[in-house]
């Protein structure tokens, strides 16, 4: 379970914290602790830490967006507090190679799983609220705000919605794959399919926070595969999405009906 010296976190995070538990705690992932027969891990704190960014991001859009009314503030809130935000936060910070995890976890690709990045940030964040306060937590995350020149407000279901009924005249599908957690601080897993192939799973704390970051997968998937060329999940052209069936699959189906 290598990991690196969180001292080089703390000047990353620019504090350096009083209470080296907390900071301990915020980076021990379940599978470690379980290991050690222990019952400290980041669950609590993650619980903690997205109050307090939901709270931060408000405030922070609140002050940036004087002229806008609460449904545009409350779109762009939950855009930047949903999973795909936190990742690229946690990889900016070099999160994943501070963690504590067991070794499965570790072996299975855990340092970079975007789920466990995203709640890593969220238990960080709390730590630092629990350590410091609330006005050092809020400086932590608007540093990280303040590097969006733009906030564009991303709907990735309907990106994603939009390739897929251009392609196949049908609208992508979503299904509750699994609930889990306690009731205060569920965590919904979902996956987007198209013709019973799977294009992305993700999950989040409600179901359209799990939707979106399937979504967000999805889109992912697409790019890095070229399904659909030059597609950027954050600014998607109306490329094609996926490719059609081969022609010997397509001259099958013909005899088929011609049978038929």
């Amino acid at each position: 379970m290598p990991r690196e010296d969180s001292a080089l976190l703390q000047k990353a995070l620019r504090h350096k914290f009083k209470n080296a538990k907390l900071l301990e705690e915020a980076l021990t992932h379940k599978s470690h602790a379980i290991e050690r027969g222990s019952k400290s891990f980041n669950e609590r704190l993650e619980f903690l830490g997205d109050s307090v960014l939901a709270a931060v991001v408000a405030h922070y859009l609140f002050k940036r967006y004087a002229d806008e009314d609460e449904g545009k503030l409350s779109k762009l809130k939950s855009q930047l507090v949903a999973r795909p935000s936190l990742v690229v936060w946690s990889r900016e910070i070099g999160l994943g190679k501070y963690l504590w995890m067991s070794d499965g976890e570790e072996a299975t690709g855990g340092r970079e799983r975007d789920s466990l990045l995203a709640n890593a940030f969220e238990a960080l964040l709390g730590a630092i609220f629990l350590d410091a306060g609330f006005s050092v937590a809020q400086r932590f995350v608007v540093r990280l705000l303040s590097k969006k020149k733009r906030i564009v407000e991303t709907d990735y279901k309907s990106k994603l919605q939009e390739i897929i009924q251009k392609r196949y005249k049908i609208p992508p599908s979503y299904l509750l794959l699994e609930e889990k957690g306690p009731d205060h601080n569920k965590t919904f897993v979902m996956q987007v399919n198209v013709r019973r192939r799977l294009l992305g799973q993700g999950e989040g704390h409600s179901k359209k926070e799990a939707e979106q970051a399937a979504a967000y997968q999805a889109l992912k998937k697409i790019r890095q595969h070229r399904l659909a060329p030059k597609i950027d999940p954050h600014h998607m052209a109306e490329e094609h999405a996926l490719s059609e069936p081969s022609p010997r699959r397509a001259s099958r189906r013909t005899e088929e009906k011609e049978k038929s």
